[in-house]
């Protein structure tokens, strides 16, 4: 699975109707009907593209978006929701991340206390890390291994990939330091308790 490949699913995916667990179960039967190799394909993009997004100026506006309580945890389940918004919403907020003041998804949450957002939608979503090795154990009938033949080759094709010459991002890698986020600022404004 080229790059192309991968965001052709992302972006199906990120256009279906349906609650999220609607949506990974459509992607899920999408991967199940490839070679279990297409799910380790997958999954090594969506890491890519999630270490991509690792970057001071991103983790200050999920940070921003959440009240002050972005977790190193929920920063990655971030990344990760950002990567199921399509590939152009992704590659507009890697070049500012000001630019999830535009993503209707954000504005949604906007002057509402963060106990009254329901869990579809916070912007985090940890579940897409888990449906390439749900389709790639239920393929090579590995359900009972924890997931390690998975990581495994998953891991393998990531190595040959650095052997190739291709770079993981890291967090600081993109991004000014002194990034300002006025939008986001404008429409998540941190209260006195930090709320």
């Amino acid at each position: 699975m080229n790059e192309d490949a991968f965001w052709a699913l992302i972006d199906e995916l990120s256009g279906r109707p349906g609650t999220r667990d609607e949506r990974l179960e459509w992607l899920e039967g999408e991967l199940l009907r490839r070679p279990a190799e297409e799910s380790v394909a997958f999954q090594v993009r969506l890491e890519k593209a999630c270490g991509a997004a690792d970057t001071h100026a991103l983790w200050r506006a999920a940070d921003r978006i959440e009240g002050g309580r972005c977790t190193d945890d929920g920063f990655h389940y971030f990344t990760l929701w950002l990567v199921g918004q399509g590939r152009k919403v992704y590659a507009s907020v890697l070049a500012d991340p000001d630019a999830l003041a535009d993503v209707s998804d954000v504005r949604a949450l906007a002057g509402r206390h963060h106990g009254d957002w329901d869990d579809d939608e916070w912007p985090e979503w940890e579940e897409l890390d888990y449906v390439a090795q749900d389709a790639y154990d239920e393929l090579t009938g590995q359900e009972d291994d924890d997931g390690e033949e998975f990581l495994e080759a998953v891991e393998a094709v990531e190595a040959l990939e650095e052997d190739e010459g291709e770079e993981d991002g890291e967090r600081g890698a993109a991004g000014p330091e002194g990034l300002a986020l006025p939008r986001l600022t404008a429409l998540f404004p941190l209260g006195p308790s930090g709320s």
